[in-house]
């Protein structure tokens, strides 16, 4: 009566459990247990445990071998993958069965499954691991404080740290923030109230984090017994918001510096938002903007509203970039330029949601190229003024001055029979005539330099350079055979530039007689040509031994007109002016270097 009793208590009963004998067979069972472990087997009275290699693993089945030798074993809850993969997870308590004698005859088990509740828990110390979420505790009865593995690890701090709240208190950083927590924690104990912050910590290693700082209080009898919360690491994604609103302040600071205005329009709301600075672009009042598309294709100059319309169609249906500008009419009448652009955002299947851009008034830009290009003109008709002026004046005064000179030779020659009386004429007749013809090189020169810049671009060539030297030295041989000077040209034969021929030929002839016209007494002249060839330029290094030229003192007006620098007859101070025209005109510069006694370089720069 009393056994079957006992068998009708464990069959009901609301625990898992099961009974085993010394081979570990089941002797009896409770209804929870089937239940629990799903099984659907009718009977298992008599079978051994290890008939169940699905539901005991091999290794439980071991902890129980253990336990009937005398052991008893408990574990809350063990993760253990099954022969079919699967993984589960067991809570068991094991006590042997005794007889009367003290022997055992068996082992009661209670066996449960918590895969489900372990499996949650799993999945929520890995969430709070990414997250970095750590949990904290405070009984304030027994004054003892508890922090999770995660919290430590924040704080960098050791597993088997156990802090006090003073200490935890004083990981936050000084001022402020330790201020502030120490206000909610004596407020949370006094009042009950619950916080959520954000603030900065020091670890134990110094590094400053970012932490989001939850707790709450409980409270018996109005009185706090306990201190619960939770403690993250936010310090990327503050920092990354403080970074944010950094740059959205320094963006907000530009754009308004800027005057640029940003806009968006939600295409299928047909929806138009604007800053502020766009309302101060269009000259119109927040109050008066309907938002929306109609009222800014009203602000539209009538004249570029039919454009303007076509490329925010184009825009919207992907045909074409919005980057454009227009005219607007403010309501007070006055005309501004606007410069517009924006994208357009769509869905993922390629129908447009949104346009976003910006705005900013380029009128000032505007009315200064259309100012430049009347200052241009005018500068243009001036100059072709003056040219023509300039060509007038040198050949009237060439005209008289040939006409002075004839008039005083042709008095000359008719004196036959000159007496000491008429010498005194016959001397300024003489000044008279050096004058004329004076006056006459004079607008000769003043001629060559107007003719220089005169349609200078049809007449630039290419022009091989090795030949262009070759035939400046044919024309000066004489000379060079006379003061038996020596030259090296260095020059590829292939190598060509953009030139005026005519103007090459003078700029070498000049180059060539200075350096024989000044030449060192003491030795023998030499000139020395080569290029270099850079990726923009062609330069014609040109190098003799002559007298050299005191930069220092001449430097600033060496390439002035009728500038000269040696004591020489024949110097008259026009041959580097009209050189340096003359490249210039062609698109090149002319550069020189000198040591006075020894030698004189002239860089000239030609283009490919």
């Amino acid at each position: 009566m009393e056994t079957h009793l006992v068998d009708l208590l464990l069959k009901d009963s609301p625990a898992p459990m099961v009974i085993l004998d010394k081979q570990m067979k089941i002797l009896n069972y409770s209804e929870e247990w089937l239940k629990v472990h799903d099984i659907k087997e009718e009977t298992l009275i008599g079978k051994s445990i290890a008939h169940l290699e699905q539901l005991i693993p091999k290794a439980l089945q071991e902890i129980i071998q253990e336990c009937l030798l005398g052991n008893q074993d408990r574990n809350s809850g063990a993760k253990f993958i099954l022969p079919n993969g699967n993984i589960t997870w067991l809570s068991w308590k094991i006590n042997p069965w005794r007889n009367a004698d003290n022997e055992i005859i068996g082992l009661i088990m209670f066996l449960e499954n918590v895969t489900a509740r372990k499996r949650k828990e799993e999945l929520l110390m890995k969430a709070k691991s990414v997250a970095r979420i750590g949990g904290w505790e405070v009984d304030l009865i027994s004054n003892k404080v508890y922090w999770t593995d995660i919290t430590k690890e924040i704080h960098e701090m050791p597993e088997d740290y156990v802090p006090s709240l003073e200490e935890g208190i004083n990981f936050y950083k000084a001022g402020e923030h330790r201020d502030k927590i120490s206000l909610l924690v004596s407020d949370a104990i006094q009042n009950g109230t619950s916080w959520d912050t954000e603030l900065v910590i020091v670890t134990s290693s110094g590094k400053e984090l970012w932490v989001r700082a939850k707790g709450e209080a409980e409270m018996v009898d109005g009185k706090c017994v306990r201190l619960v919360g939770t403690f993250q690491d936010i310090n990327e994604q503050k920092k990354a918001d403080i970074r944010f609103k950094e740059v959205s302040q320094r963006l907000s600071i530009a754009t308004n510096a800027a005057g640029i205005g940003i806009w968006e329009y939600n295409i299928p709301d047909n929806t138009l938002i604007w800053d502020d600075n766009m309302y101060k672009l269009y000259g119109v009042r927040k109050e008066d903007f309907a938002g929306v598309y109609e009222a800014w294709e009203s602000t539209i100059h009538p004249s570029d509203k039919e454009r303007s319309q076509k490329e925010v169609a184009l825009a919207i249906k992907g045909e074409k970039d919005f980057n454009t500008e227009f005219r607007v009419l403010w309501p007070n009448g006055k005309v501004h330029t606007i410069k517009a652009e924006a994208v357009v955002q769509r869905d993922a299947q390629g129908s447009p949601l949104k346009m976003i851009g910006i705005n900013w008034d380029i009128s000032p830009i505007r009315n200064a190229e259309v100012q430049l290009k009347k200052l241009l003109n005018a500068t243009r008709e001036q100059n072709e003024g003056l040219t023509n002026f300039a060509h007038i004046v040198s050949h009237n005064l060439r005209s008289h001055a040939t006409n002075i000179a004839m008039l005083t030779d042709y008095l000359i020659k008719s004196e036959d029979d000159p007496n000491p009386e008429d010498m005194e004429r016959d001397e300024i007749f003489k000044m008279l005539g050096n004058a004329a013809e004076s006056l006459n090189e004079t607008v000769v020169h003043l001629n060559d330099v107007v003719q220089i810049r005169s349609d200078i671009r049809e007449k630039i060539e290419k022009i091989a350079i090795y030949p262009a030297l070759q035939g400046a030295l044919k024309n000066i041989g004489k000379l060079i055979e006379d003061q038996k000077a020596v030259h090296h040209i260095r020059v590829d034969e292939n190598l060509k530039i953009l030139a005026v021929p005519a103007y090459l030929d003078s700029i070498l002839l000049n180059l060539f007689t200075n350096s024989l016209k000044y030449a060192h007494p003491e030795r023998r002249c030499e000139i020395h040509v080569s290029t270099l060839t850079t990726r923009e330029n062609v330069i014609l290094k040109f190098r003799d031994n002559g007298l050299g030229i005191d930069l220092k003192r001449h430097g600033e007006k060496l390439f002035g007109m009728y500038k000269t620098f040696h004591n020489h007859k024949e110097a008259k101070g026009i041959g580097l002016f009209i050189t340096k025209n003359q490249i210039e005109a062609m698109g090149g510069r002319i550069e020189v270097d000198s040591v006075v006694g020894e030698w004189t370089e002239f860089n000239l720069y030609f283009k490919h």
